[in-house]
């Protein structure tokens, strides 16, 4: 089983910046693929960015330039840096990852509990 660990939401000022952390812990063999995902109340999750065991990177398109992702494969920690906030950026961030592990070889999806981030004035 693995377990992913959101830190860092907090309320924010305009124009201010943010760094989200997520821990992966557990019996983990290899971390695929990881990501940022956001969801607005009533609505679907979307993804914000993601990064794979390769470090290929890929961001919704709003967002380029702003957020940046990154992630510390020795430590199974995946970061997303937030400049520039808005309002609009105000939603429940989720960590999201693709694992397999020692106990089961196939590749799983595992999710946070969220970590809420509040862009107001």
């Amino acid at each position: 089983q693995v377990q992913l660990v959101e830190s860092g939401g907090d309320l924010v000022q305009p124009g201010g910046s943010l760094r989200l952390s997520c821990v992966a812990s557990g019996s983990i063999r290899t971390i695929y693929r990881m990501a940022w995902y956001r969801q607005y109340p009533g609505k679907q999750r979307e993804l914000v960015a993601s990064i794979t065991i390769d470090t290929i990177t890929r961001y919704a398109d709003s967002l380029k330039g702003r957020f940046t992702i990154s992630r510390d494969n020795a430590n199974n920690t995946l970061y997303l840096r937030m400049n520039s906030l808005k309002p609009e950026d105000t939603a429940d961030y989720y960590c999201h990852a693709v694992c397999s592990t020692y106990v089961d070889p196939n590749q799983r999806v595992y999710w946070g509990q969220g970590t809420q981030v509040t862009v107001s004035s």
